[in-house]
């Protein structure tokens, strides 16, 4: 998927057929299916590059509709919905074969003062004190660890703990778990590159969050989980490239579904994104 940030980088570089007409790439990958991550990526860039430089995404919203084929490419179609002159609107449509596997809404808007306001970043070890997660995938065998590294080691990725493990009791939130992530590479200063590589990172393990009570993984051999939809509001500016706490939860987990919410802090404190996405976790028999 993406070996190295470089190959990251490359992924997220769509080629333009046409005016709001683009293609993606697919990564190298063993997946039998796209990546959820990818394509939100991919379409994010897209309707970036429908829109003025001033303009600054802060919000989409996606649904993933069919699964993606990773032999062939996927095409990105983007219909400009509003051009104001505060705030633009943006549908993008992902096709393969003919039928859509894809749709987002994503906002601009010109950077502006007004009130401020964040939650509190809550005390965590440092990226450092954190568990690698290669280590962890490591524990399930070499096999597993090679495939890691070849799918996901453009991002570097430390574990801080879980409601079941690592992390304080917290009866309220019996579905909480922390990470620290980063992409393993400098990316530059392209906000929409740290934007899309940000996004990309968020569809990894959220989903895992949801799982956590039920002693499961999204490894599990027997849970079928799958991105429905991910929504991402932009709240400051931030670098993917810097280490991001990836503070998760699940409120509820019912009907296959599981739904988590996350803050994303950068190491200052500053809270720059929320993220939102539910899943399916259906139990295999």
């Amino acid at each position: 998927m993406s070996a190295t940030a470089q190959d990251l980088v490359a992924l997220l570089d769509l080629e333009n057929l046409d005016i709001d007409l683009y293609r993606g790439q697919q990564a190298d990958t063993a997946r039998q299916r796209v990546f959820g991550g990818q394509v939100a990526a991919q379409a994010l860039v897209a309707a970036s590059r429908s829109c003025e430089p001033q303009f600054v995404l802060h919000s989409l919203h996606s649904y993933f509709l069919r699964p993606g084929d990773p032999s062939v490419p996927i095409i990105y179609e983007v219909e400009r919905l509003r051009d104001g002159r505060s705030f633009l609107s943006r549908r993008v449509v992902a096709r393969q074969h003919g039928r859509p596997i894809y749709f987002q809404a994503s906002n601009f808007q010109v950077p502006e003062e007004g009130f401020e306001h964040q939650d509190v970043m809550p005390q965590v070890p440092l990226p450092e004190q954190g568990v690698p997660m290669e280590d962890l995938i490591a524990i399930r065998g070499q096999e597993h660890l090679e495939g890691w590294r070849r799918e996901w080691g453009g991002l570097e990725i430390r574990h801080l703990g879980t409601s079941t493990h690592g992390l304080p009791e917290d009866p309220e939130h019996p579905a909480k778990a922390r990470l620290w992530v980063r992409v393993a590479g400098d990316l530059g200063d392209d906000p929409v590159l740290h934007q899309a590589a940000f996004t990309f990172a968020t569809d990894l393990t959220l989903l895992g969050a949801t799982l956590v009570p039920h002693k499961r993984h999204l490894g599990s051999t027997d849970v079928m989980p799958a991105s429905l939809d991910h929504t991402v509001w932009f709240q400051r500016p931030m670098r993917a490239d810097r280490w991001w706490l990836y503070d998760q939860a699940s409120p509820s987990a019912s009907g296959g579904r599981g739904l988590a919410l996350a803050r994303v802090f950068s190491q200052d404190g500053t809270l720059v994104a929320v993220i939102a996405q539910e899943g399916l976790i259906r139990r295999l028999t």
